[in-house]
Order: structure tokens, then C-alpha cells, then sequence
């Protein structure tokens, strides 16, 4: 039954960051401050926050995407629960972003999810290169 928790994880983070999307637009077209919002475009924190926007959303495309992965090919991928566990905790990375953006974290947590995420899909990609697919022989 891994994937399921993928894909409803995946799903509440996709709509936290899309909420998030909102905030941005406001801090671009509506905030007081905007001008100096938008002169700081690819710099500082204006970045970094577009950075975890668009990664949170990516990174929760492919929780939905493995979760579903993993629940259609239950009983044929090896390690499912592992690949799993590695796709949500890749979900620290965009998280750990935020973090860095709004309360000074160290960019610990954008490393430790950026590599969960990318051992997760390393790791599906050589589990279905290797899935054994049961053939019939037609005679």
C-alpha cells in the first residue's frame, strides 16, 4: 500500500504552495513596497521564495507521480516503502527553503531533501529498469 501517503502529501503540499504563489503575487502587484519587490528580482529573498514555489510544487508533482507509481506497481518494484519514505522527505527541500527565507535556518534541510528527492527517483528509475514482467508465450 506505499504511494498512497505520497499522493495525499503530495496534493496538501501542491496546495500549500500554490496558496504560497498567491502571497507572491500580492508581494509583485499589490503590496505596498512592490517596486521594491520586483527591483530585487533575482536577488536575495524575492529569489530564494520563487525558488521554494517552484520546487515545493515540483517536488509535490512527483510525490503524486511516484505515489501513484507505487500503488499501481505494488508487489512488482523492490524497495517501494523505502522510495517512498525518500520522495516525502524530499518535500524538506522547498520547505527548507522557506525556512532559510523567513526564520535564518541553515540550508541543511534544502540538502538533505534535495538528495532524498533525487535518490527517490534514481532509485523508482533503476527498480522499474529491473522489474521482472511476467510474459505469456503464445504458441
Amino acid at each position: 500500500m506505499h504511494g498512497k501517503n505520497n499522493i495525499a502529501i503530495g496534493f496538501l503540499i501542491m496546495g500549500g504552495f500554490m496558496l504560497y504563489g498567491f502571497l507572491l503575487i500580492y508581494l509583485r502587484d499589490f503590496a505596498p513596497d512592490k517596486q521594491a519587490w520586483v527591483d530585487s528580482y533575482s536577488t536575495g529573498k524575492h529569489f530564494e521564495s520563487r525558488l521554494a514555489h517552484v520546487h515545493g510544487n515540483l517536488f509535490a508533482v512527483l510525490n503524486v507521480i511516484i505515489g501513484y507509481l507505487l500503488l499501481h506497481f505494488s508487489g512488482k518494484l523492490d524497495h517501494a516503502k523505502a522510495i517512498s519514505w525518500l520522495a516525502m522527505t524530499g518535500l524538506l527541500m522547498p520547505i527548507g527553503i522557506l525556512a532559510e527565507v523567513y526564520f535564518g535556518v541553515p540550508p541543511a534541510l534544502v540538502l538533505v531533501g534535495a538528495l532524498a528527492m533525487t535518490a527517490s527517483v534514481v532509485w523508482l528509475g533503476i527498480s522499474f529498469y529491473t522489474m521482472k514482467i511476467a510474459t505469456k508465450e503464445t504458441a
